[in-house]
């Protein structure tokens, strides 16, 4: 099975195979984040880009950025962290927000990290091991590079 714009049958298992990885990987660690912690895969991608930031702060629209989000699902998610006390907005001399991550998100994040990198690491860096894991980075590099050109000339058309 190829054509022009298909994929031969070796591209078609290996793109299946990642896509069908990917999600058990990520449905199993969200399962667990949020069992454990009480945490959503959204609320761990927040918490982890704030921690990450200087100061625990970050402009609304570099969270989203960062994230990839649209403002809308921005906000409200922000909204809902919020109200459980894991982040705040604090006004700030930009056009949008900060966003603050608060001690009791701080606590969450140091709770919740350890767990998921420890289940990362067992269920995937380990099994995948240290050559093939220098492989993939460097394949994830090159099909990263290659979808900022796409989305470049997109933006430009």
């Amino acid at each position: 099975m190829t054509d022009a714009t298909g994929l031969d049958d070796d591209q078609l298992w290996a793109w299946r195979s990642f896509v069908d990885m990917h999600h058990h990987l990520e449905r199993h660690l969200v399962k667990h984040l949020q069992r454990d912690f009480g945490l959503s895969d959204s609320d761990f991608e927040v918490l982890v880009n704030l921690s990450e930031a200087p100061g625990g702060r970050l402009r609304a629209f570099e969270l989203g950025r960062a994230t990839q989000w649209e403002k809308s699902r921005m906000s409200h998610h922000l909204s809902r962290m919020e109200k459980r006390g894991l982040v705040r907005r604090e006004a700030s001399d930009a056009r949008y927000p900060d966003v603050v991550l608060t001690d009791t998100g701080r606590a969450a994040i140091a709770a919740s990290a350890p767990a998921n990198a420890a289940r990362v690491r067992e269920l995937f860096a380990e099994v995948v091991g240290p050559d093939r894991l220098a492989v993939l980075k460097a394949a994830s590099d090159d099909v990263l590079a290659a979808l900022e050109r796409h989305v470049d000339a997109c933006e430009r058309d």
